[in-house]
């Protein structure tokens, strides 16, 4: 028997309302900070996924329990806002909150705090240039041609860990190389989004600062297992003892939400973890990632969510595949018998 958690990370986003001048909308609602409140728009998702969220924990949806960040704040004209949906303007305008000073994303964090979202989740996308400075290209397997970005400020990039923290929130942080990686462990992050994945880590003394912060580094191989350099990342991270939480990305792509997540799973252990550590960073990992003490273990005063498995994934993580039933908060949920 293993347990699963269903917070690993992030990687559900809803769509949120900003204050001021970013381009994310969103539903009506108070803003507990000096911005104006968010426009209301027909065609904002938040609402919907967030009835969602509530209607799984009520019981009145059958469903995976459902955490919230809201949509990914970044830069503006940063990634993902310029590379995923730089040619599709109504879904930039939804799904990402882009920002241009300090105020701007304290208000946009209050607000998404104001709308009771789990956590946070900034990009800060490049290692080597600022809002000002000579443009990032940003290099990525489905973007073969390189998309130029400018990389979100390190003064917003304090500012909205900061909100968040004032609000009781993790911050997670999408980074792809050292540099990024390490300004956003020493502002203040909870979490490495992907982490180091387009070079080689080299630098032990970024290992050091992560096992110092106590930073949850989310590998997300699914997407990220183009980089030739992702999988030997994961393998010195967690060979040295760094928190590591089990997420996909799922949204991005190919597959499914929960097929894809299994993929995830064969892939850490195919970059080096073990079967049993790779268990740990979907059940233990991501409760701790997502603030949610009460998920993660079999242990008393836990909640009783579980995979029973007809195989021992102890010896080969593809036994996640064979299911017998799943029992969400003591309740058959599956059942495959």
């Amino acid at each position: 028997m293993s347990t699963s958690t269903t917070c690993a990370r992030s990687r559900i986003l809803t769509r949120c309302g900003p204050s001021r001048r970013t381009n994310c909308r969103g539903g009506s609602g108070s803003s507990s900070t000096t911005g104006s409140p968010p426009s209301s728009r027909w065609d904002d998702p938040t609402g919907g996924i967030l009835a969602t969220r509530a209607g799984i924990a009520d019981g009145t949806l059958r469903g995976p329990r459902l955490l919230a960040t809201g949509c990914g704040i970044t830069g503006r004209d940063g990634h993902p806002a310029a590379t995923v949906f730089g040619d599709n303007p109504w879904a930039r305008e939804r799904f990402t909150g882009e920002v241009d000073s300090v105020q701007e994303i304290r208000d946009l964090v209050h607000h998404l705090a104001d709308r009771k979202m789990d956590a946070i989740k900034l990009l800060s996308e490049g290692a080597c240039t600022h809002s000002g400075e000579p443009a990032y290209l940003w290099q990525n397997p489905a973007f073969p041609d390189g998309v130029e970005l400018e990389r979100l400020p390190l003064e917003l990039l304090r500012a909205g860990i900061e909100a968040g923290h004032e609000r009781g929130l993790r911050v997670t942080v999408h980074t792809t190389q050292q540099a990024a990686a390490r300004e956003a462990i020493e502002a203040g992050a909870d979490g490495l989004e992907h982490g180091v994945t387009v070079e080689p880590l080299t630098d032990g003394s970024l290992i050091d600062l992560m096992l110092e912060h106590g930073i949850t580094y989310t590998p997300t191989l699914w997407i990220d297992d183009a980089h030739p350099d992702a999988r030997g990342n994961l393998k010195k991270v967690s060979q040295a003892g760094v928190h590591i939480a089990l997420g996909s990305d799922t949204f991005s792509g190919r597959g499914l939400f929960g097929a894809n997540t299994l993929e995830e799973a064969e892939l850490m252990v195919a970059a080096g973890m073990a079967p049993a550590q790779v268990l740990a960073a979907g059940t233990s990992g991501a409760s701790r990632q997502c603030a949610r003490p009460d998920l993660g273990a079999v242990a008393e005063g836990k909640r009783a969510d579980l995979l029973v498995l007809n195989a021992d994934p102890t010896t080969d993580i593809g036994n996640l595949r064979d299911l017998s039933m799943v029992i969400l908060n003591g309740e058959l949920a599956v059942d495959k018998r």
